[in-house]
């Protein structure tokens, strides 16, 4: 696993209790979830961050668990994106980063997930927020006011500014998890949660993000990925590096999707074989005796 691999696959998050014995294996402590994650995936969503800033010593624990070619891509803090939707903030943003510095050469992407009410008229503010950050430290946006979507001159402007600072924009691919019929209560949730917006495939910078929410039968997201067989290839053949973060309602099976959808990239890049699974490599061993 380099910073060459074309590709880099991921989720979500790393610590899930229903991947105890597919992916992690039997017996693995919650500390060393994502030792077993990072040997088989290439990136991670740092959630986590969005939620409360984690302590220092959460922080060297992180970079021990993985390796040196491993790419996390942390959220800001929602205090700062959504509670101060970027403004008076410098000393926040200061304060996070240096908590946050041990973990500095492993990020891919450092992700402004910014909330429905952040409209065109803000822009100038993300604009601004954006200029306290090294030149060299790479940046995603995820933007969700309806503006932006509408190919309008709103969203021209917008990504025109990302091209010219070279700030990715953050791509969500919702469409397979509102295909699926709202018959539970785990479908129901994800779609009430999950922001339904259009998929403009538009790498701006040079780590285009792709979050794929994908349906809970894994059979049936394969229509939904097939745009994504051809447009990942071309960023790749571009001289970029796509991350793909796979989601699903519950994630119960997101780490079977990702290898299914991987394989399925396999057979349009020459892409590293995806590690085995820790809890299956295990597996494999028991039933050996």
């Amino acid at each position: 696993m380099t910073n060459t691999l074309p590709i880099r696959l991921g989720l979500t998050l790393w610590s899930h209790p229903q991947w105890q014995q597919t992916l992690y294996g039997r017996g693995t402590a919650v500390s060393e979830r994502l030792e077993k994650y990072a040997q088989v995936f290439h990136t991670v969503e740092g959630n986590t961050t969005f939620y409360a800033s984690p302590s220092p010593t959460t922080v060297a624990n992180w970079k021990a668990a993985t390796g040196p070619d491993f790419r996390f891509t942390f959220k800001l803090p929602k205090q700062i994106t959504h509670e101060l939707m970027l403004h008076g903030c410098e000393d926040l943003l200061n304060h996070f980063m240096q908590l946050m510095a041990p973990l500095h050469e492993r990020v891919g992407l450092w992700t402004i997930q910014l909330p429905a009410a952040f409209s065109p008229a803000h822009l100038p503010a993300l604009q601004r927020f954006c200029r306290y950050f090294p030149a060299d430290y790479p940046l995603g946006v995820e933007v969700r006011h309806p503006a932006f979507f509408h190919k309008g001159p709103e969203e021209k402007q917008l990504n025109q500014w990302l091209v010219e600072t070279q700030t990715d924009r953050i791509i969500m691919d919702s469409r397979p998890v509102f295909s699926a019929q709202p018959d539970n209560d785990t479908i129901i949730d994800a779609q009430k949660k999950k922001p339904r917006v259009p998929v403009h495939a538009i790498a701006t910078g040079n780590r285009p993000m792709v979050r794929f929410i994908g349906h809970p039968e894994i059979a049936e997201n394969d229509a939904f990925f097939a745009a994504w067989l051809q447009k990942l290839p071309t960023w790749v053949a571009q001289g970029k590096q796509p991350y793909l973060m796979i989601h699903t309602p519950d994630n119960q099976l997101a780490p079977e999707l990702a290898q299914h959808l991987y394989q399925q990239l396999q057979q349009h890049l020459e892409l590293p074989k995806l590690p085995s699974f820790p809890g299956a490599a295990a597996d494999n061993q028991i039933n050996m005796f």
